[in-house]
């Protein structure tokens, strides 16, 4: 077929598709725009007819575009200001795309129809245009959890219909605007139900124009941002008020509000600001379930009466607001309370819990007062905690409640329903119902809950049975949920993993799968048992579309490349032939390409991009690898993890390697295995593992690296190795671990952020010297921004809070990681350990008017017995410095380097000796045979360069 029939072919084509076409032309026009400056868009997004083509996510009526809802598709890219030319859009739903980036247009204004505008959980940035006030049938607002910056618009004002207003968790700087003369404000909307204005950087005052009796208010959250000035009494006016949270700013002067008649309050959350004058009375608040005024200057007073008043009371946290005299043993009696937190206050007397505490009283937290004795009849045997008390000083730390106690049981995770589990495949899990599947996973976070007792499951079943009876009832397909791990984060947010079954096979298809992560940010959607205040949810990046369970999808994207249109398969019929010749031609040179290149066959439309760029490793045969592992015989794995396994392996000359081999299908893949490569082929310095070569071929990825004989610092800390650390050598480690991330911080070009720094990525070698390993998740650091923008990944308990929450990575995500392995290494403690963090534990403990900082309770005996712990105190003050909450607050890996170098060499510890006289002396307190010895001889040494 000629050029000339081929072109008419085509137009004649056309011409049949444009006269059938359901979708209005200028509809498909904006459409069209919109997706070329994406991508990932959904497969079956090929042919010319969104509306009659029934493109994934799109919905239409009478030809034109009402609806999109791509929530979680994993797109990337820009929004255009094309957005803008589609006028009857309804529903606008982008969240949970991490991937989508840049300014939100002007153009969003030009949508008048838009009723629901979510883009949560983006990497939106810049200011929210002024526009966005022309969206006058909006309700539902939702731009959390982005990059936003600038101030907010005063003409979201002019939304009256707005119900939800969720700008949490952004960079919003500047004043709350009111309305004025020639300006709208927030005051304006009545009719919303939800200010969400938490966590950004808002200053000034809370206006008092700001509410007014005629307002229907249900939230107010300005937690965790930067404003001053007294609480507004004006706020007493929304008489619908239920939950109130001022938290975590610097609001100063005395609590003027009249709270009688907030009778629907339900939550007050007033810690962490300056409050001072009388504490606020809350007698009558008979609805009040959780209260925390902590760490306000309160004028000195005995408790209040209304302590006792309230009956729905859970949870009571009045830490450090100058209460003194004796307590009350009514004050235990409310019949719903948990939790009692009183510490660091001037309680004295004796302490009398009497014999009518509450049933459900979890927890007493009653440390450093002024408490000189202790009525112990009562027979509680809850959580009781009095260290620092005068009355523990006087009998010693003989009871349990005058030491450090075990903290309450937090854990939880929904049971089999009545069935029994299987043992599924590595990449599928088994829900509640037993069936081996691929669920959508993430977190909930919840901006209050009214209970303090996190493992106690009723609150969890009527959750779970809430959420299963609004998926069922929509006709969502959803067989199950699994909830699990529940804790207290560092906003006082309850962090709750979730997990989603489908019940129409092992895989949600991709509409599906929109569908509830869409619902799942969607707070009307759920009617939620009252325990629960507002959330939001989080998507786990875990590649659901291009693992494993792709392949249940296959249907799918084979009816979506039939029925997309006649169009892509005439030309296919044109092209063919041409293929055909141009294979044969290619075909022979891509052999002879293969053999001279390593990654001829890299799939350049793999999510991994293009073909790594490397120097200086040596590039391994398959069957050089299969040779010196012994055919990867099972004998030789010496780790397993999810990217695959690691073999020991003798090379020709004796050199010993470990081998880490990709299964097949691994989700991360081309992804881990090219940054590692990258990024290891180019660095090298003492105490990062050195990259010896890789093998990619035959569909295999390998990486070869040198071994590491005495494993990972979590197993020496943890006494698993069988090598005791002592405190000089654990500052040995710290140096070394530091220097090597300096190396990457400051001295690799570009700058290298690790971004899983844990102590299962810290390896010791036969001289304990260590070594930082597991580069798969690294980034490089743009020098002009100064950060990374990108999705959330790492590991819970080392994880940058500021990055969890921003998604901007920088290098002092690796400093705050770091931080937490100096806290490791003092304490021996896990990170997150019965739902508590191991900051938190220690700045609880910490007391620098007293040796070591009072840490003794929490300090790993195998560093606290019978050694002279010099310069711990330094090393406490250091890893608090580095796991400071905002990044701008921690010290650079630099500065790290040399203050620990500063405080070993204030101690007196001589390294280049020790390091010696340890490889040479140091016995294992088990087996009584040396180091060195013991490592010669080992058959099990592990190498985990695996997460």
């Amino acid at each position: 077929m000629d050029l000339g029939k081929q072109i008419f072919l085509l137009i004649m084509c056309l011409q049949v598709f444009l006269i059938a076409a359901v979708t209005d032309p200028q509809d498909f026009a904006a459409l069209s725009a919109v997706k070329s400056n994406w991508q990932n868009t959904p497969p079956n997004w090929i042919s010319i007819d969104p509306c009659g083509g029934s493109w994934e996510g799109i919905q239409c009526s009478n030809s034109r575009i009402t609806s999109i809802v791509l929530s979680g598709m994993g797109l990337t890219g820009t929004l255009t200001a094309d957005i803008g030319n589609l006028p009857k859009l309804q529903n606008l739903d982008l969240s949970q795309n991490m991937g989508l980036t840049g300014t939100l247009p002007p153009a969003i204004g030009n949508l008048k129809n838009l009723v629901y505008l979510s883009l949560v959980g983006c990497s939106f940035l810049g200011p929210i245009p002024n526009t966005i006030g022309s969206l006058t049938q909006l309700i539902s607002l939702s731009l959390a959890s982005n990059k936003f910056n600038g101030e907010i618009p005063p003409s979201i004002g002019n939304l009256l219909n707005l119900y939800w207003l969720d700008i949490t968790d952004n960079k919003l700087t500047g004043t709350i605007p009111v309305s004025n003369e020639t300006s709208p404000g927030l005051d304006l909307l009545v009719n919303t139900g939800h200010f969400h204005l938490g966590q950004n950087q808002l200053t000034g005052t809370i206006p008092p124009k700001l509410f007014s009796s005629n307002m229907t208010l249900i939230h107010v959250l300005l937690d965790s941002n930067q404003l001053s000035g007294s609480i507004p009494s004006s706020l007493e006016l929304v008489r619908s008020l239920e939950l109130i949270r001022l938290d975590r700013n610097s609001l100063n002067g005395p609590v003027l509000l009249d709270f009688t008649g907030l009778t629907n309050l339900s939550q007050l959350y007033l810690s962490n600001n300056k409050l001072t004058g009388p504490m606020p009375d809350l007698s009558g608040m008979n609805l009040v379930t959780y209260v925390d005024m902590s760490n306000n200057s309160f004028d000195a007073s005995s408790i209040p009466p209304w302590f006792s008043s309230l009956q729905s009371l859970t949870s009571l946290i009045m830490e450090r607001t100058q209460l003194q005299g004796q307590i009350p043993d009514s004050i235990f009696s409310v019949a719903q309370i948990q939790s009692v937190v009183l510490s660091n206050n001037e309680l004295n007397g004796t302490l009398d819990i009497g014999n009518n505490y509450g049933a459900q009283l979890e927890v007493i937290d009653l440390q450093n007062n002024s408490i000189t004795e202790f009525a112990q009849g009562s027979g509680y045997s809850k959580t009781l905690m009095l260290k620092g008390n005068p009355f523990c000083a006087k009998i010693g730390s003989t009871e349990n409640y005058c030491s450090l106690l075990q903290q309450p049981n937090t854990s939880y995770s929904t049971p089999p329903n009545n069935c029994v589990q299987h043992d599924c495949n590595s990449d599928q899990i088994s829900s509640p119902n037993c069936k081996c599947a691929y669920p959508i996973t993430g977190t909930m976070h919840f901006r209050s809950i009214s209970f303090s007792d996190l493992g106690n499951a009723s609150y969890y079943i009527s959750l779970q049975a809430s959420m299963m009876d609004a998926f069922q009832s929509n006709q969502f397909p959803v067989d199950s949920i699994a909830l699990s791990d529940p804790i207290m984060d560092e906003y006082d947010y309850l962090d709750l993993r979730i997990e989603v079954f489908t019940s129409n096979s092992d895989s949600f298809n991709r509409t599906g799968f929109s569908m509830i992560t869409s619902q799942l940010n969607n707070l009307t959607f759920f009617q939620r048992p009252s325990s629960f205040g507002p959330f939001y949810f989080t998507l786990d990046n875990n590649g659901y579309f291009s693992g494993p369970n792709k392949s249940s999808n296959k249907g799918i994207i084979i009816g979506a490349a039939i029925g997309s249109s006649i169009l892509v398969l005439l030309l296919l019929v044109a092209g063919i032939y041409a293929f055909k010749q141009r294979r044969k031609a290619d075909t022979a040179t891509e052999e002879a390409i293969r053999l001279r290149d390593p990654f001829a066959s890299w799939d350049r439309n793999e999510s991994a991009g293009s073909r790594p760029q490397i120097n200086g490793v040596r590039c391994f045969t398959f069957e050089e690898l299969k040779k010196c592992t012994n055919n990867f015989s099972d004998a030789n794995i010496i780790g397993i993890g999810g990217y695959g396994k690691v073999y020991r392996g003798i090379l020709t000359g004796g050199k010993v390697v470990a081998i880490k081999r990709a299964q097949q299908g691994s989700l991360q893949g081309n992804v881990e295995f090219k940054t590692e490569i990258e990024l290891l082929s180019r660095v090298h310095h003492k105490n990062l593992v050195s990259l010896v070569g890789f093998c990619y071929e035959l569909d295999e990825q390998m990486l070869v690296y040198e071994h590491i004989s005495n494993g990972t610092l979590k197993d020496s800390i943890s006494g698993k190795s069988g090598i005791q650390l002592g405190w000089a050598r654990r500052l040995r480690i710290a140096l070394d671990s530091a220097r090597g991330l300096a190396y990457l911080h400051e001295l690799a070009n570009p700058p290298i952020i690790h971004r899983d720094i844990k102590s299962t990525n810290i390896l010791l070698d036969d001289q304990l010297t260590a070594k930082v390993a597991d580069f798969g998740l690294s980034k490089l650091l743009d020098h002009t921004e100064g950060h990374v923008s990108t999705q959330v990944k790492g590991t819970m308990g080392y994880m940058d809070p500021e990055y969890f929450m921003t998604q901007q990575l920088t290098d002092k995500s690796d400093v705050y990681s770091f931080g937490v392995i100096m806290l490791e290494l003092v304490t021996g403690r896990n990170p997150i350990h019965h739902g508590r963090h191991i900051v938190t534990v220690v700045r609880m403990a910490m007391d620098k008017t007293k040796d070591l900082y009072n840490l003794h309770e929490i300090l790993d005996p195998a560093i606290s017995v019978g050694n002279t712990l010099k310069g711990l105190e330094k090393f406490v003050d250091l890893a608090i410095r580095c796991v400071e909450e905002w990044r701008a607050n921690r010290p650079a890996m630099g500065e790290v380097v040399k203050e620990i170098e500063n405080i070993a060499e204030q101690a007196g510890l001589d390294y280049d000796v020790e390091m010696l006289s340890t490889s040479a002396s140091h016995y294992d307190s088990n087996e009584g045979t040396s180091l060195t010895t013991k490592s010669s001889l080992s058959t099990v040494e592990v190498f985990h360069i695996l997460r």
